[in-house]
């Protein structure tokens, strides 16, 4: 199968970052087939003959679509494809360790990076990463949606590509907060430095490398994300500052802010591991209600002096 040039591929979740990526695709001369749970189409004729499966549905519902894939014959040289960003607050499990749990014999690609996907629909230049533990199959996903404007790397490190882009969805928020409060270029620049060296130690906790993290799926997705009123996290923090409530920016947000779950469930793993999450704590929070973002900075600046690293 891997020798194709053509591929049958099923999209499951229609939002934007859906769309953006079957767009690619399509554009590539593949035969896309898009499913949504508000669309006509079944799940059953959607996967039927399938070759490749991207699923880019919020996290709430990767289980239950996980579940519902699996309960359809598919090949088994099927490649399935994890493109959203979170974490399960049930299991603290990544998207990708629940589609690998379920499908324990197919090989498993994560898709993220610095992909804004307005700016993907609106055909400007992007990057992203695609990781596996099966070489094979994720050079078969960057033929797939590599393209004049979509440059798309391989590396074989999926959990750090993934956590990279989950994880700084909660620094997202942060900078949001450091924008809405107008806090300065320093204060950002501080801002974003010090949660990449949070994200690093979560991530190394949880067993990826530490070189993954300075990649596009880390670093590069940490700055347009915290850098772009685009992102709806930043959006979040943003507008946190500005006085409105966590319920009032959802209510009127188009699409998941994945960091608000994300937090809550890094809180959990770092109590459990005994991690140091200082920025994720006082996200967590100012998305309680428990402080203001005012605070917030407050007992980050006042923290107990250290060095920068620890040798």
């Amino acid at each position: 199968m891997y020798s194709n040039s053509k591929y049958s591929v099923a999209i499951l979740g229609a939002g934007a970052w859906g769309m953006a990526l079957a767009n690619l695709a399509d554009a590539n001369g593949h035969e896309v087939r898009l499913w949504s749970r508000h669309g006509s189409q079944t799940l059953e004729t959607v996967l039927k003959d399938v070759q490749i499966v991207l699923s880019a549905i919020s996290m709430t519902g990767v289980r239950d679509v996980a579940f519902q894939v699996n309960s359809f014959s598919l090949s088994p040289e099927t490649i399935f494809i994890t493109a959203t960003k979170g974490l399960d607050p049930q299991t603290t499990c990544t998207p990708s360790q629940i589609w690998q749990t379920i499908f324990p014999n197919h090989a498993v690609v994560v898709l993220s990076g610095p992909n804004l996907s307005q700016e993907i629909q609106m055909q400007l230049p992007a990057a992203t990463v695609v990781a596996s533990n099966i070489s094979t199959a994720a050079e078969v996903v960057q033929l797939v949606f590599s393209s004049h404007r979509f440059r798309v790397y391989t590396n074989p490190d999926p959990l750090g590509v993934e956590l990279g882009g989950t994880l700084k969805n909660v620094i997202a928020i942060a900078a949001g907060v450091c924008d809405g409060l107008q806090l300065g270029t320093n204060a950002k620049a501080a801002l974003v430095t010090r949660g990449l060296t949070e994200i690093i130690r979560v991530g190394n906790d949880w067993g990826a490398k530490t070189e993954t993290f300075y990649g596009l799926s880390g670093l590069g997705d940490l700055l347009a994300t915290c850098n772009s009123p685009l992102s709806r996290n930043y959006q979040v923090g943003y507008q946190l500052a500005g006085g409105k409530t966590l319920r009032e920016i959802l209510t009127n947000l188009q699409g998941t802010a994945e960091g608000v779950n994300t937090c809550q469930v890094l809180i959990q793993r770092a109590k459990q591991q005994n991690i140091a999450v200082p920025i994720t704590e006082q996200v967590y929070h100012l998305l309680q209600g428990e402080i203001t973002p005012r605070q917030a900075l407050d007992e980050l600046m006042l923290r107990d002096i250290k060095p920068e690293y620890n040798y």
